[in-house]
């Protein structure tokens, strides 16, 4: 049900977005631990080892466990205001955009809209739109995420006012560049291997086994987030290290800071001091994030498709007369 399909079309674009806002609702509130873990690690100059001693974070368990001690429960969802802004006016707009381009591609075109090509291109161009439309939430939710105690910025307002006034407006802006670089290919992948995967499952799984396409849209969105993640990892740490700038007096507790003059400095200085491991460090939250974000967006977004459409088919609205 993801994409244009001639033959089964039961969802406008309006519909689309709304499941697809459902949906990043939803699965925002199950991942954030996930998130903040691997934000931490990504800001991390030093290496993620428990043999450096100057490193605050060596991996996912001592990470948690330092985190509650310190900050307690309520850190794993720093944030989450900004984030959940962020994974509903992301889900609206990129699910909206993909309904709408694949629409426009059987419409305008000889392709077909279900074809896994199509849906990689079609896939990153409405994740760059749905991008550039939340880019200053994801900024701010980055920045709560990052900060320790004391906070920096005791709510989203106080936030919103401090970086407009002493960074100007630009500062919501920081690490697009990076992120557009990295959200067309992430995207528009966990869309191809997500069509392609579904595609073969078709012959695993009997299409009429209700209980069995819900585990299938499942597994597929998770193996599709691993490997898109997988792909495109190096260019979200660079994301994450411009969008903290500006902020190093607020990371000084968490160890070394830095301060890049670009997309390019910042690739030059991580590799100079931390090697190529640096580009991936928190990988390991990362994949665990996007194999459960990717497979629940999937699994929820289907779902209530599914509940759309079965609201407006003649049996329920036979119901309703009656």
């Amino acid at each position: 049900m993801v994409g244009y399909d001639p033959e089964a079309k039961c969802v406008s674009a309006a519909e689309a977005a709304a499941a697809g806002s459902a949906s990043g609702l939803v699965t925002r509130v199950l991942v954030s631990p996930l998130d903040v873990l691997k934000i931490r690690f990504q800001l991390q100059i030093e290496q993620l080892s428990s043999r450096n001693p100057a490193a605050k974070y060596h991996g996912i368990l001592q990470a948690v466990q330092r985190i509650f001690r310190e900050e307690g429960l309520a850190a794993f969802w720093k944030g989450h205001v900004p984030a959940q802004f962020l994974s509903v006016g992301f889900g609206a707009v990129q699910f909206m955009a993909f309904e709408s381009l694949t629409e426009l591609v059987h419409k305008v075109t000889s392709f077909d809209a279900r074809h896994s090509f199509v849906h990689l291109v079609c896939g990153g161009l409405a994740a760059c739109t749905a991008t550039v439309a939340v880019q200053p939430v994801d900024t701010l939710r980055t920045r709560f995420a990052a900060q320790g105690e004391p906070k920096i910025y005791p709510n989203l307002r106080h936030a919103v006012v401090t970086m407009y006034q002493t960074e100007g407006p630009q500062t919501f802006y920081r690490g697009l560049t990076p992120t557009l670089i990295a959200i067309f290919p992430y995207a528009g992948l966990q869309f191809f291997f997500y069509n392609i995967l579904q595609q073969f499952s078709k012959w695993v799984i009997p299409a009429e086994a209700k209980y069995g396409a819900s585990i299938k849209d499942l597994l597929c969105g998770s193996c599709a987030g691993v490997v898109s993640k997988s792909l495109t990892y190096p260019l979200d740490v660079v994301k994450k290290r411009l969008q903290v700038g500006g902020f190093e007096h607020a990371r000084a507790a968490f160890g070394q800071v830095r301060t890049y003059g670009g997309f390019l400095d910042c690739m030059r200085q991580i590799m100079r001091e931390e090697g190529p491991g640096g580009f991936f460090k928190g990988l390991s939250p990362s994949l665990l994030k996007a194999a459960f974000s990717t497979g629940l967006i999937f699994f929820w977004y289907e779902l209530f498709c599914g509940l759309l459409c079965a609201l407006k088919s003649p049996e329920s609205t036979k119901r309703k007369e009656g």
